[in-house]
């Protein structure tokens, strides 16, 4: 699928945004390990989180469907059933790291696969964690590289270790944890960085035994979860293309309702508004141990920054918009320590390099960054690389183009907001979606 977006305009109205990906993630993965019935509202029904409901299902989960919720009917750690088949987890490499986590400790062989984007993403950071835990898991080797398939076999039992990870990572961090659930004795992980801490805050709310300390997370396997009505908030990761596009245009006034404001997921919102942006929060409250509050979002001129390091972890999914942000502002933009950013679903540094020099924004690569000089997009033709945040980034980049944006290889934005052509159109956006096959 191509994406077509027309040039120009503002956004302007009050919508909500699809339920947290990270957050669906967890609450169906914790909602299975608990005892007794979870019910989820507000889930993210994307083909990454469709794609961690189905591996659950093939393990025996009974999970089903009523109106706007769904409703596990979780039976604790240990009942869960072979698979049937291989796990597929498509292109969610949370999916895959977060049940690796799981699948380590069960008494039965099982076997995780992806799509061709997903087999090419390193799986070492959890696998030699995972080893060190006693696991059985191996993938395929490459050089000192482990990608899937994920084959895990029946182990002795997990040991809990004392883990210093060496890069910040919500994931690796995550699937550490669900593996401790299983392992004997207390499991400590210290962060360089604090990354994203939905798991930490599911757990505690469904009664796990988990304290933080600094940086230094402690879990204490022996407390049983218990299963809890999970609403899930507005994802930040997808409100972000609307709050920078607002930020960067004249005229934007937008209301998003019911949004994740979780503190590691701020990053965007505190670049943005030190480049001047009018960001507010209104009706800040807490559901289900989760910050959640409405953002309003007023268009403004923005000038160029030096991006602080400090605020790179909790935005990092959100640079590819904040590079087109970067080429909307006044002056330069300078972004370092972004070396995770090659390691996504694609080398998103690179990715939105090419497209934007394509549009004819000036920028210098550096060795873990990328300097960005404002200046007049034009339109033209840009690959995404079948990058979902790569494609809606580009489509926001519309906002200040001259001329029409097409985004090849648009279609895996479902893996993380089906509905955003939809609430783009409704806030003033113009984007059409154009089969490639037809149009060759």
């Amino acid at each position: 699928m191509k994406l077509i977006v027309e040039p120009g305009g503002t956004l302007r109205g009050e919508t909500a945004i699809p339920g947290d990906k990270s957050i669906s993630h967890r609450a169906l993965i914790l909602g299975s390990l608990a005892k007794g019935i979870s019910v989820i509202e507000g889930f993210l029904q994307s083909e990454d989180c469709l794609a961690t409901l189905k591996a659950l299902q093939n393990v025996g989960v009974n999970i089903t469907q009523h109106d706007h919720s769904l409703q596990i009917q979780g039976q604790g750690l240990h009942a869960f059933t072979p698979p049937t088949m291989a796990i597929d987890c498509g292109n969610s490499g949370t999916s895959m790291r977060l049940l690796a986590g799981m699948l380590s400790a069960q008494p039965f062989k099982s076997t995780l696969v992806g799509d061709q984007s997903l087999s090419g993403r390193d799986m070492t950071r959890i696998v030699k964690p995972l080893q060190l835990m006693g696991a059985i898991i191996t993938g395929r080797q490459n050089e000192k590289h482990t990608f899937a398939p994920l084959a895990i076999e029946p182990c002795q039992g997990l040991t809990a270790i004392h883990y210093d990870m060496p890069v910040a990572s919500a994931q690796v961090k995550s699937c550490l944890l669900l593996a401790g659930l299983y392992a004997k004795g207390e499991m400590m992980i210290i962060e360089k960085e604090r990354s994203r801490d939905h798991t930490e805050r599911m757990l505690q709310y469904l009664g796990g035994a988990l304290t933080t300390n600094n940086n230094r997370l402690y879990l204490d396997p022996g407390r049983l979860l218990m299963g809890k009505e999970i609403t899930i908030p507005g994802d930040m990761s997808s409100a972000a293309f609307f709050i920078a596009g607002a930020s960067m245009t004249l005229g934007a006034h937008i209301l998003l309702k019911g949004i994740s404001v979780n503190p590691t997921r701020m990053g965007l919102c505190h670049i943005l508004r030190a480049m001047g942006a009018n960001i507010m929060l209104h009706n800040e409250r807490l559901k289900g141990n989760e910050p959640v509050a409405d953002i309003e979002v007023k268009g403004t001129s923005l000038k160029g920054i030096e991006v602080p390091k400090e605020w790179v972890v909790s935005a990092i999914d959100e640079f590819p918009v904040l590079f087109v942000v970067a080429a909307a502002a006044i002056g330069e933009t300078r972004f370092e320590g972004l070396g995770e950013l090659r390691h996504k679903e694609t080398d998103r540094m690179m990715m939105m390099a090419n497209g934007l020099q394509k549009l004819g924004v000036p920028l210098a690569i550096l060795p873990d960054g990328i300097i960005i000089r404002g200046s007049k997009m034009a339109g033209g033709i840009v690959d995404s690389g079948g990058d979902h945040r790569v494609a809606m980034a580009f489509a926001i980049a519309a906002l200040k183009a001259s001329l029409p944006i097409t985004i090849l290889n648009a279609q895996n934005i479902a893996t993380s907001f089906p509905s955003f052509c939809k609430i783009a159109h409704f806030l003033g956006l113009r984007p059409t979606e154009h089969s490639e096959e037809m149009s060759s």
